[in-house]
């Protein structure tokens, strides 16, 4: 194993959170020694003058810039303007203030949600500008997209080392089962589970089940996250998936199997889909630093279910 991240200082926004810290124990693993994991009670990063302290008290030599704003499509409907403002800000002046204090390398993640709502199938990097995202989660999106614009023109201008990676949609043991802020697996198995529980035959479910996603485990997501901060040095955006498109019918079923839930699957058609279509072209990934994702969605899934019932089912019947 390359002793790259043994020698380095590294900060990981986010690194208390659901991805954050799948990265940051991968990081441990790999012989890391120095990870500064700024809290939210600690380090505003919408604050500028906090991002500053940031920087002044870890002194990082690699920024893996994780932090971000989210939820599903309800939470982006209702909080547009403060998911546009949050992400945007974060990221600018993270990148930024990572120039002035001479950062090795700012690696910044993405979203799916920042390419074009109708996108040709499998979603290509270079397709990431030919359309505008799909409108209940857009100003997300575009805000993230941002990083990617400051990236390669600081690569440009100042010579700064920064890369953009654009994950699947993300999933696994330690997520957010929220519903009001969580995405469509971890809302599912809530709902199956409770359904269960509570002797309900039935569950509702937005949209009409058409619409596709792609998932990756956010375990292989950790690892193509890291593998990228030390193998690719270029700002040209990189899609990070399986390549495995997943009609929601699809998934509803498969974590109905999962989960034990025999009951009816019905569908709320006033509410909406979402992107119609996603699924992303990962030949960039698997060139440029050698990720392929392990975990099938099968397994995945089961693992998600497992950690779900052993940890939260008993207190959110």
């Amino acid at each position: 194993m390359s002793d790259f991240f043994a020698k380095r200082r590294i900060a990981v926004t986010g690194g208390a959170g659901f991805l954050g810290t799948y990265v940051v124990k991968q990081l441990a693993e790999r012989g890391a020694a120095n990870i500064f994991v700024p809290r939210s009670q600690n380090y505003d990063l919408t604050q500028a003058h906090q991002v500053r302290q940031m920087y002044e008290d870890c002194q990082p030599d690699i920024v893996i810039h994780l932090a971000a704003v989210v939820g599903g499509i309800g939470a982006n409907q209702k909080n547009p303007g403060k998911y546009f403002y949050d992400n945007l800000v974060m990221g600018a002046q993270l990148i930024e203030y990572a120039r002035r204090y001479a950062v090795e390398k700012f690696v910044a993640i993405g979203t799916v949600c920042s390419y074009p709502k109708y996108c040709p199938v499998p979603f290509h990097e270079t397709d990431i500008w030919n359309g505008y995202p799909e409108e209940t989660n857009a100003p997300y999106g575009l805000a993230k997209k941002m990083m990617l614009v400051q990236s390669q023109a600081y690569r440009q201008q100042y010579g700064f080392n920064s890369i953009f990676l654009l994950p699947a949609n993300l999933y696994g043991p330690g997520d957010n089962f929220n519903l009001d802020s969580s995405h469509v697996i971890p809302a599912l198995i809530k709902k199956c589970c409770a359904a269960i529980d509570r002797r309900q035959d039935r569950i509702t479910l937005w949209g009409d089940g058409s619409a596709s996603r792609e998932f990756l485990f956010a375990g292989d997501a950790a690892e193509g996250i890291l593998l990228a901060a030390e193998h690719y040095n270029d700002s040209a955006p990189v899609n990070l998936g399986t390549g495995r498109e997943v009609p929601i019918k699809e998934l509803a079923a498969l974590i109905s199997h999962a989960t034990g839930f025999t009951g009816k699957i019905c569908w709320d058609t006033a509410k909406p889909n979402g992107q119609p279509r996603r699924a992303l072209d990962t030949t960039r990934a698997a060139e440029k630093f050698g990720f392929t994702p392990k975990t099938s969605l099968h397994q995945g899934l089961a693992l998600t279910v497992d950690w779900y019932n052993k940890n939260l089912r008993s207190i959110t019947k």
